[in-house]
């Protein structure tokens, strides 16, 4: 089996209302030497219409306008499909690519045969690393520990109050195996997709990810995380004007991810809990902001 190249790779960005950082996503794509596919979600800013006028006429750049906010799985899966190369990494529009990065992701692939995704070290604009990027798969009673500031006691009885976020251990200087990576930075081997499928659509937003690294592993697909494949990711950038939409669908997409894979696991009381858990701490969430917001409204004359 020969060596994946860049020239076996296309980026897929889905873009609502990222303003200037689609660009700068854009160009580091380009300038990595790979296909640009930005599937938009019916922005209603001119992000996409910024892109299209400067990088017009590349033939390694293309739009595609969704029509409508479809969420993120579903354009993830239209980017898909227009995609012909043997490899597709799925790309947020507030990250930049840093020089290399795709091809430490590529190695793990041409070296082990067993690998079906790969994600790159996340890291904040001061440089340093960012949680999400290398993770264990929050279960309902790692969630748990982790909203209750259990994960303290971490050091004491790690077993049992494990912190899913992996990023406040040593960063590892070779690949490693871990049980999820973030969908902001996430290559693929198409192959291996006749075994896994495509994104589930049922998400609209968050968890999908979590949910996809769920099936790799189901079916025998090792994940890594690749330390030297660095990309600055503007977290939080393209939906800091609609906070409360973002954590309905988060807290909606952890739902549909509990229901999914631990439902058979966990008793239906203890479903019932983790279900009274999840929206309450919406309803703290939603009410926080919306106290902010007020704070910070003008005042009427």
């Amino acid at each position: 089996m020969n060596a994946p190249t860049t020239a076996d790779v296309s980026v897929v960005i889905v873009n609502y209302n990222a303003g200037p950082l689609l660009v700068d996503c854009v160009r580091s794509v380009l300038e990595s030497s790979l296909r640009a596919i930005v599937v938009d979600n019916d922005s209603t800013d001119d992000s996409l219409l910024e892109c299209e006028r400067v990088f017009d006429g590349n033939p390694s750049f293309l739009a595609i306008r969704n029509g409508r906010n479809a969420g993120f799985a579903v354009a993830c899966n239209v980017g898909l499909r227009a995609c012909t190369t043997g490899y597709v990494l799925f790309l947020n529009p507030d990250c930049r690519l840093e020089q290399g990065a795709v091809e430490a992701l590529l190695d793990v692939f041409a070296q082990q045969r067993d690998v079906g995704m790969a994600g790159g070290l996340l890291l904040n604009e001061d440089g340093s690393e960012q949680g999400g990027g290398r993770r264990a798969v929050p279960t309902p009673w790692r969630s748990l520990v982790r909203m209750t500031g259990l994960s303290r006691f971490s050091s004491r009885w790690p077993k049992l109050f494990f912190d899913f976020y992996l990023h406040k251990q040593p960063l590892p200087v070779t690949p490693i195996d871990v049980e999820a990576i973030s969908g902001a930075c996430m290559l693929v081997n198409r192959s291996v997709l006749a075994d896994v499928g495509i994104w589930d659509e049922g998400y609209f937003l968050h968890c999908e990810d979590l949910d996809w690294c769920m099936r790799f592993r189901q079916q025998g697909w090792r994940i890594m995380f690749v330390p030297t494949a660095r990309v600055m990711h503007a977290q939080g950038a393209c939906s800091r004007n609609r906070r409360v939409f973002v954590e309905w669908h988060k807290h909606r997409g952890m739902m549909r991810f509990y229901r999914k894979f631990f439902r058979h696991q966990y008793p239906g009381f203890l479903m019932w809990l983790v279900a009274l858990g999840v929206w309450s701490r919406f309803g703290v969430l939603a009410l926080v902001l919306f106290l902010r917001g007020l704070r910070r409204a003008p005042d009427e004359p």
